[in-house]
């Protein structure tokens, strides 16, 4: 999905494309503290407070302590494609990491992710049919495929113009320098 741009429009169109951090976690996830332990051993946790300041220092207020369940984000992904189908990906995007990130939402939960849509400006009943449908898996999982083959291997990760790509979490003046020589390549 993609917005054509008028000639000298300088806006960037936004994509989101699939990735799962741990496709092959169990449909209904773990224990996010197990999860947490078994990648950075007892006390890993402790990881997070780092992000949580730098977050707080721009006003996004993380709650880490409140994540009960590290997800399998297939479903968590679909919604994001309904969204994208229902001109509300942004909107959802939006909700999905308040949900999880300040919540401490459980992506695999249907009705929970339901609800989350319902704030992204999505008809619930409409996207629970969705939901309950076995619409879409298949695309969400060639798309994450599609970006491991690419060399992507962990988020945020962003191309612009399909030219420059950066990952990892940037200063806005790194991300400028990239979109601007995306821009004039």
């Amino acid at each position: 999905m993609y917005r054509e741009q008028a000639p000298g429009e300088e806006e960037p169109a936004v994509r989101w494309l699939p990735f799962q951090l741990n496709p092959d976690l169990p449909a209904e996830g773990i224990s996010r503290q197990l999860y947490i332990e078994h990648k950075f051993g007892p006390g890993g946790s402790r990881n997070y407070a780092r992000i949580a300041g730098v977050g707080s220092e721009v006003g996004i207020d993380f709650a880490f302590d409140n994540i009960k369940v590290q997800p399998n984000t297939l479903n968590a992904h679909r919604l994001m494609r309904y969204g994208a189908l229902n001109g509300r990906e942004d909107e959802v995007a939006e909700s999905l990491f308040k949900a999880y990130f300040q919540e401490g939402a459980n992506l695999t939960d249907l009705a929970a992710l339901a609800t989350i849509g319902e704030w992204a400006g999505l008809e619930r009943k409409a996207l629970e049919a969705y939901q309950a449908s076995d619409a879409d898996p298949d695309e969400v999982l060639r798309g994450d495929e599609d970006a491991r083959r690419a060399g992507i291997h962990g988020v945020p990760f962003f191309i612009f113009n399909r030219r420059t790509a950066v990952s990892g979490a940037q200063e806005p003046e790194a991300l400028l320098a990239a979109m601007l020589q995306a821009r004039d390549a």
